[in-house]
């Protein structure tokens, strides 16, 4: 699974079913924790019949206060990092997995715009993390091109990936 450009529907599709099929294999259940994403890998998961076989939870947090409250996100983490940060994606993932029964889960976080951007964190900045229970979490930058839409495809897309190659690896 690679991503190379804005993903369709169809293609969204397909990486939603192989994670399905990693989650299955490996006899586990997965939670989403999204920001920019606002549910959309969620979405396409659920969309797939018998995803309450493998998908636990889905959390949308979009303001400091929701990632505090509902994913453990440590004040002082959004105070100096900011809620698109390495730190607040590690934080949110890990949040995620200390929260629900689920094996993986993985955390979106980021810029879709077509507001909010600074010099320093542009839209289309989006920080991905991914943990299994277990293991360490970890994390990854994107710089996404385009408008809302494709900013929020492309993190949905590279989510997903990233979860099938987490569970492979």
């Amino acid at each position: 699974m690679e991503l190379s450009s804005v993903p369709t529907d169809a293609q969204l599709t397909a990486w939603a079913t192989q994670v399905a099929e990693e989650v299955q294999r490996n006899g586990l259940m997965l939670v989403t924790a999204e920001s920019c994403t606002g549910g959309w890998i969620a979405k396409v998961l659920t969309d797939l019949a018998g995803s309450s076989a493998w998908f636990d939870a889905g959390v949308v947090t979009y303001s400091y206060a929701a990632k505090q409250a509902l994913l453990g996100v440590s004040p002082d983490t959004l105070a100096s990092a900011g809620a698109v940060s390495r730190e607040t994606a590690l934080e949110m993932v890990s949040g995620a997995l200390e929260r629900f029964a689920a094996g993986v889960a993985v955390a979106v976080t980021g810029i879709a715009g077509p507001t909010g951007g600074t010099p320093d964190k542009p839209v289309g900045t989006v920080w991905i993390g991914w943990q299994k229970r277990g293991g360490e979490a970890s994390a990854r930058l994107f710089h996404f091109a385009g408008d809302r839409e494709a900013v929020r495809r492309q993190t949905v897309a590279a989510a997903l990936i990233g979860v099938a190659k987490t569970l492979t690896d």
